[in-house]
């Protein structure tokens, strides 16, 4: 019997990550000079991965955080940019009749050497599909990836938001390295319809959107059971309920990397030190039991 199981591939990537999307005209509306200070609190915190996508902000988020970077005097080699393409969104920037993917080999190239220009660097340490396409066709999207690659564009290719199937279909020609997927304690499908169970398999950095879920969005008879949980381990852990959640993830053996969407200081510093925390094993499914309402099978 073998019992050699493949390793996660190695990455660059800080465990915890900075995602934009809120930065600009999606949230915060933040000036560049607020950016260059957020993005230079984010690498004191050893936060050093930034996600982007082309979409965000209508197109506009990524020309911010450019400028914003250009003034931080940020060494690019001490940060990893990560960028998504293929969702054409209607916008007053886009010429769109109707909100739909794009994964021709020609808007790839253009959409990455779009971003890369806006974002003021001249490659990405990760590109993303954004969203699987019905009509993509993965020897089109495989010679869009090794040209990028060729030239020294984009450094590792990944997607976001597919299953297991749709992995496959792109990796037949193109290594598929990260699958960023919705993933919390509130929306944790993932560990069940095969998703994490196939990254751990074959090697892939799971990412994770949206990591604290709906935990302090809603107040119903599910959330009160899991705050009244996370309250009973907090002096435990010595932690807030945001770090419990995020160590939750943590936890899980496939090295998830929760995309952490907040522009507060707090919130960042408090993302960063559940690094650090470990959940005993019984703590783990104490809070998965209050968050189904019911114990495991």
């Amino acid at each position: 019997m073998n019992l050699i199981s493949k390793p996660i591939m190695s990455t660059n990537y800080s465990r915890i990550i900075a995602g934009t999307m809120t930065w600009g005209r999606w949230g915060k509306q933040l000036s560049t000079n607020e950016m260059v200070g957020l993005m230079q609190f984010c690498t004191e915190q050893g936060i050093t991965t930034f996600d982007h996508a082309d979409i965000y902000g209508a197109y506009t988020t990524e020309a911010e955080f450019g400028k914003a970077f250009t003034k931080s005097r940020i060494k690019r080699e001490n940060i990893q940019l990560i960028s998504k393409c293929g969702i054409q969104y209607l916008s007053e920037n886009r010429n769109n009749t109707v909100k739909h993917y794009d994964y021709s080999k020609d808007y790839i190239i253009w959409s990455v050497e779009t971003s890369l220009k806006h974002l003021q660097t001249e490659y990405l340490d990760l590109l993303l599909l954004h969203r699987p396409s019905p009509l993509m066709q993965p020897d089109e999207i495989s010679e869009a990836i090794e040209t990028l690659k060729h030239q020294g564009k984009i450094r590792s290719f990944g997607v976001s938001n597919f299953t297991p199937s749709q992995i496959d279909l792109i990796s037949k020609n193109s290594a598929v390295e990260v699958n960023q997927i919705e993933f919390s304690l509130t929306q944790h499908t993932a560990m069940h319809d095969g998703s994490l169970d196939h990254m751990l398999l074959n090697g892939t950095t799971p990412m994770a959107w949206s990591p604290l879920g709906t935990v302090f969005k809603n107040d119903d008879e599910q959330h009160r059971r899991i705050h009244k949980q996370l309250d009973e381990l907090k002096e435990k852990y010595n932690a807030t309920e945001d770090q419990l959640v995020l160590a939750w993830i943590l936890k899980h053996p496939a090295k998830i990397h929760p995309v952490v969407g907040t522009t507060t200081k707090k919130r960042l510093e408090n993302a960063v030190k559940a690094v650090a925390i470990d959940l005993e094993l019984e703590d783990w499914f104490l809070i998965l039991v209050a968050c189904q309402g019911h114990k495991v099978p």
